[in-house]
C-alpha cells in the first residue's frame, strides 16, 4: 500500500443556508467514516483556516497569504492508503465537494 494525499480545492457554497451547509458538511463526514471503515483513512488532514504565510527564494521573502486565485484556494486536504495512483482516484471520485464545483489533487506521498 501507498499513501497519497488528497487536497481539496474550491467547493465553496457562499450562498447556502447554515441547513444547506449542514447537509453537506454531513457528506463530508459519512464519505471519511467510510474511508475509515474501508481502512483508507489514515486519519490525518484536516480543513484549513483562511490565511497563512509564504516564505519564498533564496532572500527568504514573507508575504501573507493565501496566494493562488480565489476559485483554486485549498480548502483542505486527507492523506488515504491505496495500492497505486488508479486507486486513489477511485477514493477521490467520492468526495462530496464535486457538488459545489470543487476538485480533487491526488498526489503520491514519498516515503521517507
Amino acid at each position: 500500500m501507498a499513501s497519497f494525499m488528497l487536497i481539496f480545492r474550491g467547493g465553496d457554497s457562499p450562498g447556502d443556508s447554515p441547513e444547506q451547509l449542514q447537509q453537506h458538511m454531513q457528506k463530508w463526514m459519512a464519505w471519511f467514516e467510510g474511508l475509515t471503515r474501508a481502512g483508507a483513512y489514515k486519519g490525518v488532514g484536516a480543513p484549513l483556516a483562511p490565511g497563512g504565510r509564504s516564505v519564498r527564494g533564496s532572500r527568504k521573502v514573507v508575504s501573507d497569504g493565501p496566494f493562488a486565485e480565489a476559485k483554486d484556494l485549498v480548502g483542505g486536504y486527507a492523506i488515504v492508503e491505496a495500492s497505486d495512483l488508479d486507486a486513489a482516484t477511485e477514493i477521490a471520485r467520492g468526495c462530496p465537494t464535486y457538488e459545489k464545483n470543487g476538485a480533487v489533487e491526488i498526489r503520491p506521498v514519498r516515503a521517507m
